[in-house]
């Protein structure tokens, strides 16, 4: 495959997962988060498990000492990050949630400084510093009297836990795989199954009578798009791009995430464009390249898994 085609793929990725904040935006009018969580990868698995299947014939069951990490990936990662998400989406706009959401290479990085050994020299550090200072930003939206007065968006702080959720889950997973042999796409079906059920409790929880019966037909194509563009072909798309072109290089393209929801979310949801947030989006993004970026050869070769922004 040319590596134009990879790339193109890939921009395409960055499109659907940018898409997902914005669709998110118009769901969360309609349906709580919980129910989001579920009916999102309740309509993604035939597709995940498809594709499962598909490429992995001989390897698609999991074997009975592999069910317990799964089950902690699956509620840590997937169910709490997407819960959060959704919440999130209630309470703050999808300029901010997104330009969050782009830290998540860089916390996966400084989370495996901590846990992992990664080597964290000045360049690294000084990314580390610069992509906080602009979530520092756009949670305050460069106003210092936010800070004063306590008066942070609560959505802004659901978005950055969420992060947080998702990093501790990529690194939980890179030992899962290293110790089972599991390969990403396996580790994603799995996790989305196991997100499915354990949201069913909540689901109940929230009271789906009360707002099933009033959901239009938009608010279930945000939900199927959240499943099909978002979930399955932006995870096949970059889990080819990886094999083609390597982990750092298909990384490099996450970074459109923020710019793609800005131009959406000006045009679909009429959200402000500060030069703030554009400041912030600059920040982040220089901030999670120093942080992230590859410090050998070798760091492409290594098997990693995805990195969600939505």
């Amino acid at each position: 495959m040319s590596n134009l085609r990879v790339y193109s793929m890939m921009i395409l990725t960055a499109l659907f997962w940018s898409g997902a904040f914005i669709t998110g935006k118009f769901a969360v009018r309609e349906f709580p988060p919980f129910a989001l969580t579920f009916f999102r990868f309740l309509f993604a698995l035939p597709f995940i498990f498809t594709i499962l299947y598909y490429r992995r014939q001989e390897r698609w069951l999991p074997k009975r000492d592999e069910w317990l990490p799964l089950l902690l990936l699956g509620f840590a990662g997937t169910f709490l990050y997407h819960s959060l998400f959704f919440a999130c989406l209630q309470y703050t706009t999808a300029i901010n949630s997104s330009l969050i959401g782009s830290t998540n290479p860089m916390v996966t990085a400084l989370l495996a400084a901590i846990f992992l050994g990664d080597k964290i020299n000045r360049v690294r550090l000084a990314g580390f510093l610069l992509s906080f200072f602009g979530v520092f930003l756009v949670i305050t939206g460069g106003d210092w009297q936010v800070i004063q007065h306590l008066s942070i968006n609560t959505g802004d702080i659901l978005m950055f836990g969420a992060v947080w959720s998702w990093a501790g889950y990529s690194i939980l997973s890179r030992k899962v795989m290293q110790r089972y042999d599991l390969s990403p796409l396996m580790i994603t079906a799995y996790t989305f199954l196991v997100c499915t059920v354990v949201a069913i409790p909540f689901v109940i929880w929230e009271q789906p009578m009360t707002y099933l019966p009033d959901t239009t037909l938009g608010g279930w194509l945000a939900v199927g798009y959240m499943a099909v563009f978002a979930s399955v072909i932006g995870y096949l798309f970059q889990l080819i791009a990886i094999q083609e072109i390597g982990a750092s290089r298909s990384a490099i393209f996450i970074n459109l995430v923020p710019v793609f929801t800005i131009g959406q979310a000006w045009y679909f949801l009429h959200e402000p464009v500060t030069v703030v947030k554009i400041a912030s989006a600059i920040i982040i993004i220089s901030g999670v390249y120093l942080a992230v970026r590859p410090a050998d050869a070798n760091r492409d070769q290594r098997q990693a898994p995805h990195h969600h922004l939505e």
